[in-house]
Order: structure tokens, then sequence, then C-alpha cells
């Protein structure tokens, strides 16, 4: 789905650039979503947090048994 209109950027383009990303300013920065209009920054923000948590869940650490 198209989140950004303005500079036409999808989900999946931020969930591939959000994984080689440490911020969501970076991500900005790199895709120019949410810098124009604004309208999507909340869409842009979730899609980018829910990448960045689903990167990170291959990377905990196993239980100590």
């Amino acid at each position: 789905m198209i989140v950004c209109v303005c500079h036409r950027i999808s989900d999946r383009d931020i969930t591939h650039v959000a994984r080689r990303c440490e911020s969501f300013d970076e991500l900005q920065f790199t895709l120019n979503v949410a810098t124009r209009c604004g309208t999507c920054l909340d869409c842009a923000r979730e899609t980018f947090e829910a990448a960045r948590c689903g990167a990170h869940a291959g990377k905990v650490a196993a239980p100590l048994e």
C-alpha cells in the first residue's frame, strides 16, 4: 500500500529501509517520507516501528538453561 502519496513510498519501501535505519529521522532522510505535506507521518512512523520490532525479533538471545 502507498503510505506517502507525495513521494510514492509504499509500506514495503519503508519496511525494507527501516531494517537498516537506526531512527525514524534517518528513514525520513533516506526516503523523504513524511517530509512534504505530513499527512502520512503517523502511518509511516507505525510502519517503521513495526519493521524495527520485526528486525529485532530474530536477534533475541536464547533463554539460559
